[in-house]
């Protein structure tokens, strides 16, 4: 099997291109080799490539930014999706993309199914759900995972922000009136080699949209007090206390981009798919947490 990797310097691409690799023949490019806001480009590369399986987890991500730089979001998270979607169906090849929660507006009070009416809040999310329309357009055998707060070792994560920040403050305010679950780089990852292995056998998955997040729900106030705590158990010289991280409303925090309250993925329909069970999200952080600290703080 020939995997063609995009977004290969990301959180999620750097996490498949590590766990993908026993499964067959990687080729893993970043946007200096594949540009997903180049969309005629990106099918040359296909085409040159034959790949059987894409895996594209390039996208624009900069929430706020994207509400003033519409026509490149646009590119990169609708148009450049369709440019595969169509290529692979040309190709007889398997795409698989990976969207996100911010499809739907928040307003449910139960957790999302993949078949719930979608009604994004900001250009982001509007985007994101264009690809996945233009993918289900191109007749492509395809797999879109919707994940939500994407976690992963480095620098630019809520986590690794939080302790930064913990470390120079005496206390911290954090919004505890949106609800989700906090999933790893590699839990999307796995479950993407699983869901590969899968695709290689006489049983592969029914093409559609499946959701993908670790199990469980917090705020990103309950997100920030657990991680604070776990470090400080760890040893990690923080100023800030959990009783320290207060909770407050969105509105104290003013941005160009709504988010939703609610966003909460039901994983049903994929744990019955694949016969897996999530890690609480949790033990998801935890695992991120195990490659961002020091060795000497465990």
């Amino acid at each position: 099997m020939k995997l063609l990797i995009l977004g290969r310097d990301g959180q999620v691409g750097t996490a498949l291109t590590q766990l993908l690799a026993p499964l067959g023949t990687i080729v893993a490019l970043g946007r200096d080799g594949a540009d997903l806001a180049n969309p005629d480009g990106l099918a040359r590369v296909v085409d040159r490539e034959q790949p059987d399986v894409i895996v594209n987890a390039g996208a624009y991500t900069a929430v706020d930014r994207a509400e003033s730089e519409t026509e490149l979001a646009q590119l990169v998270n609708a148009d450049g999706p369709g440019a595969l979607a169509r290529v692979a169906a040309e190709l007889d090849a398997w795409l698989i993309h990976y969207s996100t929660d911010y499809v739907f507006d928040g307003e449910k009070s139960e957790p999302y199914v993949e078949d719930d009416a979608t009604a994004p809040l900001n250009v982001y999310g509007a985007t994101k759900r264009a690809g996945e329309l233009a993918i289900g357009e191109a007749g492509s055998k395809h797999l879109i995972f919707r994940t939500s707060w994407v976690h992963a070792p480095g620098r630019n994560n809520f986590i690794a922000k939080i302790l930064s920040l913990a470390q120079s403050r005496d206390e911290l305010k954090v919004i505890d009136d949106q609800i989700g679950a906090p999933t790893s780089a590699r839990l999307i990852a796995e479950v993407t080699a699983r869901a590969l292995e899968q695709i290689a056998s006489d049983r592969p998955l029914p093409s559609g949209i499946y959701h993908l997040a670790a199990a469980g729900e917090t705020s990103w106030h309950g997100y920030a007090s657990y991680v604070i705590g776990e470090a400080r158990r760890r040893g990690v010289p923080l100023r800030v206390p959990p009783e320290r991280v207060l909770p407050v409303p969105s509105t104290a925090f003013p941005s160009p981009a709504r988010r939703p309250h609610n966003s909460r993925l039901s994983t049903h329909k994929l744990r019955t798919a694949l016969g897996i069970d999530l890690p609480d999200w949790q033990a998801d952080v935890l695992g991120t947490l195990d490659n961002l600290l020091p060795e000497t703080t465990r």
